[in-house]
């Protein structure tokens, strides 16, 4: 079953109107939501299908309401409660025995708890179960505006069944703030990217690399000082120009010899070159 999704968007301005016409359509009845499952499951009718969730948007709407203390937009939960029903009508069995809504529930919560945990902080602070169950639970359980004490995490552990340590790191991952490593950088306020340990990083060695570069280079420059000038221009030409290297059949034409009479200088200044550099 393909449903496009667009015929259910909620645009931004029109979130009222938008309940108000899903509230309009009335409840359906049971005999009418038999025959509407049973052409759309046995026949394939998408027409049987749409008209399925029109009739229940209005229980994703409901459902959504009970989420709207994560500080996420409401239009946003119903959307995605509105896909977690379209795929509880695609899996849907008649033989369940159940009210397609009391199957759907599932689905669209699922969807709206997804939704939530991947935007409501920058960090995903919930990935196994318990620390889901924890995370759509202690909201609910929190009576004061503080930290829950010692005799309040013990009672959510075991109600829960998880360790005390469990309820602390949530209850701190879900109350603290989050912090920008990337705030412009002042002397009153540091960047707290500044503080981040770069474990790629190893400046000792990355000094040493450079210093001991600096190093070669001078050795070279005043080994090279020690060759005539054709020698040095062909060991030039072919090793330490930055570009493409030059061949030896393009510098036996600029010295009007042979290219293995370059070869033979190149070789000989290279010995040279090695012998300087291992004796100074």
């Amino acid at each position: 079953m393909e449903v496009n999704v667009t015929n259910f968007k909620i645009f931004n301005g029109r979130l009222s109107s938008y309940i108000y016409k899903v509230n309009s359509w009335p409840i359906l009845s049971l005999e009418k939501e038999y025959q509407l499952i049973n052409r759309f499951y046995y026949c394939g009718d998408l027409d049987s299908a749409k008209e399925l969730i029109l009739y229940h948007l209005r229980f994703v709407v409901h459902i959504a309401k009970n989420y709207s203390g994560y500080g996420l937009h409401q239009a946003d939960l119903i959307q995605e409660g509105n896909i977690g029903l379209m795929k509880a009508v695609k899996k849907f069995n008649p033989f369940y025995g159940v009210r397609i809504i009391s199957f759907a529930i599932y689905w669209i919560k699922a969807e709206i708890h997804e939704y939530i945990l991947k935007n409501w902080k920058i960090v995903k602070i919930a990935t196994t179960k318990s620390q889901r169950k924890l995370f759509f639970n202690l909201r609910k359980m929190k009576k004061k505006n503080g930290w829950f004490n010692n005799k309040e995490i013990k009672i959510v552990a075991r109600k829960f069944s998880v360790s005390k340590k469990d309820v602390r790191d949530m209850e701190y991952r879900m109350f603290s703030k989050d912090l920008m490593i990337d705030k412009k950088d002042s002397f009153f306020y540091p960047s707290f990217s500044s503080f981040i340990l770069d474990k790629c990083s190893n400046f000792s060695c990355d000094f040493e690399r450079i210093n001991l570069r600096k190093y070669n280079i001078k050795r070279l420059k005043k080994a090279l000082g020690y060759l005539d000038n054709r020698s040095k221009h062909i060991i030039k030409s072919r090793w330490l120009y930055n570009d493409k290297k030059i061949t030896l059949k393009k510098l036996a034409l600029y010295y009007n010899i042979s290219a293995e009479r370059i070869r033979q200088l190149e070789k000989n200044a290279m010995k040279k070159l090695k012998f300087i550099l291992q004796n100074n």
